[in-house]
């Protein structure tokens, strides 16, 4: 075999290991930004619009769920 065809295989399931961190998280504990919108609040950096309220965080606690 070829050494490069051993590098592309293993670039090739190091990338899917990446991408397939994403997938396992939607299958298991979903993201704080998925249950936000899911709950029907948008995702903040900046504060909360007026009339609505802070419901937890999103983005890993970087932002904050705002909901009507």
């Amino acid at each position: 075999t070829e050494p490069g065809f051993i590098y592309l295989l293993i670039l090739c399931c190091f990338l899917s290991l990446l991408t397939g961190a994403g997938f396992l998280t939607g299958i298991g504990q979903r993201s704080d930004q998925y249950i936000c919108a899911r709950k029907g609040g948008t995702c903040n950096f900046s504060p909360c619009p007026l009339f609505t309220r802070i419901d937890g965080t999103c983005y890993r606690g970087k932002a904050k769920c705002c909901m009507p």
